[in-house]
């Protein structure tokens, strides 16, 4: 038996693996505490399963907690200590604006004030040699400087400390011994690649949330075993792999993206028991919306994001964090996301969300605001006696009041255009995203597949699908626990990414050997191989370059051992990608080698496709809901069926409302719904006839 946790900005999902059957619970996190949540929701489940903690043999945790401490600037008071002359590195940034015309640009602030940036002198130059060692001088009026400063964490980073690391591993020796109880990061650990704004941001983002992730992590894992759990712990990594809580809390800047990852695990597993070549993961919850390009089976995959962006979809308005990341767009549009009129009198959403506490007004917890839910509950997507299993009340008097004061009045508009109009904004905000992403990446949405998951998405994505034209939609078993599901599916794993640069003409394979293999090393130590009973896979990949460009591209590479010979081998496989990407190599440019990745990780298991069987058309369903129509703002009644009620082969025409116990999918006319075999949703577009 197996634990999947995922805590969200508004519910903490709990799911339990048993002998292949999954067990859910859904319960709202506490912001104060959330690990109390996360106790209280394991417990209860428990004992309904009557099941003891000890039975338990296996606890996977994916969490925004780091991601919500960044974006609400609630981390640790820390400094960060970098090279003589590059203080102001983490403000100057890339130097460009990321909107040239905005005279009034808002850019994102630095996590570490100035004030609290410190300088020692000390030079290693590109290739790894050390001009000047660390002046000791210096050290002692630094060391006053932190007492006075009462920091809780520090961030060192040097400039060029990837290709050698002796000065800012001596600097944290000294300082560890003066500051024994103090959290301390360094860019060579954190982040070992070349260009310094990346690498010093990603090191004081660590630094940042460092104390706060140690802490919870380490309450939690003490609260568990208080509780009589004594099974494993790992946590999901936003690079779609586990890995030990010992790693977590000394990285903790790889936990960025941890949850949303676990829901593009399951779509692409999904995509892989259906074969599924072109793929849209959409999941929703109730603070944030995630949307990432999963194609022939494999989702998109980045080794730096951005957080915290103060413009939605403008690359460079945010923090960059360098770190393996499965490669998503995220917008502040969950369940919980507040409708506003901004100056020109329209509707916006979000990014801001009324989270767990107090949640939208038709909690009852005195939410002010109107949110998606609210609007949701109006439009009659969301039944009032049955929200949650009915373990929530909601309040339609609420959000009627909120609705109508925040916006309809403001507008002049009934409650019903209201409604539609903060329900259509959400679903064209999200539609948008996907086709920005879509476009980023060379692909288009039509032909592609929608797969829902996250609590508000199946309400939603029928809408969406409209919008993006796309012709079939999947909402999976479970659908509203889908990140936490996702953990259960990921693999154990590990990847490093380290700058070693030389040119091809330069090629030393025993050298490039050597560099490798010890990647390869530190990776499976991260690991713990004792705990590891199935096979290890590795996979390679070098960034190169022409010299002279800006920038490098992804070039596979196997798991040889090179030799002398194998310099045909890395420029053939850079000019083919090249080559695919621009159209033409350059035959008397330089190529050079710039950063390498090694990744290990368990054998994911691979999905049995599912069987084809017969359709059992039903006939119109005598309970209905009464929803409001987009087209003309009128109350219509559809057919509203159980999900449990549906059999595999069931076959529903046209517009329907679909619940179970966490989740509402709603169908619009434009669509037909089939159970598959395994209790999926497949929603296609009807065949329109003349």
């Amino acid at each position: 038996m197996r634990l999947a946790i995922d805590i969200g900005g508004t519910f903490t999902d709990i799911v339990l693996e048993k002998k292949h059957n999954i067990f859910t619970k859904k319960v709202l996190t506490s912001a104060a505490k959330p690990e109390l949540a996360v106790i209280d929701g394991v417990l209860e489940l428990l004992e309904e399963l009557k099941i003891k903690p000890s039975e338990i043999k296996m606890i996977i945790h994916g969490t925004t907690l780091a991601t919500n401490a960044i974006i609400e600037r609630k981390g640790a008071k820390c400094c960060f200590i970098t090279t003589k002359g590059f203080r102001d590195v983490l403000d100057i940034g890339y130097e460009s604006r990321f909107d040239q015309y905005d005279l009034l640009l808002d850019k994102t602030i630095s996590i570490i004030p100035r004030r609290d940036r410190f300088v020692i002198s000390e030079r290693t130059d590109i290739d790894g040699k050390i001009l000047n060692p660390l002046n000791l001088d210096d050290v002692n009026p630094l060391i006053k400087k932190i007492k006075g400063g009462k920091f809780e964490s520090i961030g060192i980073g040097f400039l060029h400390s990837y290709a050698n690391s002796k000065n800012e591993k001596f600097l944290k020796t000294i300082l560890k011994k003066e500051f024994p109880e103090l959290q301390i990061s360094i860019s060579s650990e954190v982040c070992p690649e070349i260009r310094e704004f990346e690498r010093f941001t990603t090191t004081a983002i660590n630094a940042y949330i460092k104390p706060l992730m140690s802490r919870y992590l380490k309450s939690l894992e003490t609260n568990l075993k208080s509780s009589g759990f004594n099974s494993s712990f790992l946590l999901m990594t936003s690079g779609g792999s586990l890995t030990s809580i010992k790693n977590a809390s000394g990285f903790p800047v790889r936990l960025v993206e941890s949850g949303p990852a676990g829901g593009v695990i399951l779509a692409n597993s999904v995509a892989r028991e259906l074969n599924l070549d072109q793929v849209i993961s959409f999941d929703m919850g109730g603070t944030t919306a995630k949307i990432t390009i999963i194609e022939n089976k494999n989702p998109s995959k980045a080794r730096e994001f951005e957080v915290d962006r103060k413009s939605r979809f403008q690359k460079g308005s945010g923090l960059p964090i360098r770190i393996p990341v499965i490669e998503m767009v995220e917008i502040g549009a969950g369940g919980g996301s507040i409708a506003r009129i901004n100056k020109l009198d329209q509707i916006t959403i979000g990014p801001d969300s009324a989270g767990s506490s107090p949640g939208p007004a038709c909690y009852g917890l005195g939410g002010e605001y109107p949110t998606i839910t609210d609007a949701d509950l109006i439009v009659g997507k969301l039944n009032p006696k049955n929200f949650a299993d009915g373990k929530i009340e909601l309040f339609p008097e609420n959000s009627k009041k909120v609705i109508n004061n925040n916006i309809a009045k403001k507008l002049n508009f009934s409650l019903e255009d209201a409604s539609i109009g903060i329900t259509e904004m959400v679903d064209e905000t999200m539609a948008n995203a996907a086709r920005v992403h879509s476009v980023e990446l060379g692909h288009q949405t039509e032909n592609k597949t929608l797969i829902a998951f996250g609590g508000a998405a199946p309400l939603h994505v029928s809408r969406i699908a409209e919008k993006l034209k796309v012709k079939k939609i999947i909402v999976p078993t479970n659908a509203s626990v889908g990140s936490a599901i996702g953990f259960l599916k990921a693999p154990v794993g590990y990847e490093i990414v380290q700058s070693y640069r030389f040119f091809l003409k330069d090629f030393n394979p025993k050298a490039l050997n050597n560099f490798l293999n010890k990647m390869e090393n530190e990776s499976k130590k991260v690991i713990d191989l004792k705990n590891i009973s199935s096979k290890l896979s590795t996979e390679r990949f070098v960034f190169m370059r022409y010299f002279g460009q800006g920038h490098e591209i992804k070039i596979n590479i196997d798991n040889r051992k090179f030799a002398n010979s194998d310099i045909k081998y890395l420029k053939k496989n850079f000019e083919n990608e090249y080559k695919k990407l621009y159209g033409r190599v350059l035959p008397n440019a330089e190529i050079e080698a710039m950063t390498w990745i090694v990744s290990i990780s368990t054998n994911q298991n691979s999905e049995k496709n599912i069987s084809d069987i017969k359709n059992n058309i039903l006939k119109s369903s005598k309970d209905k809901m009464r929803i409001l129509s987009v087209e003309n703002s009128k109350y219509i009644d559809v057919a509203h069926y159980k999900r449990e009620d549906l059999k595999p082969g069931y076959l529903i025409k046209g517009s329907c409302v679909i619940s179970e116990e966490q989740t509402t999918t709603i169908v619009s006319k434009k669509f037909q719904t089939k159970v598959l075999s395994n209790g999926y949703l497949e929603i296609t577009e009807t065949r329109r006839t003349k």
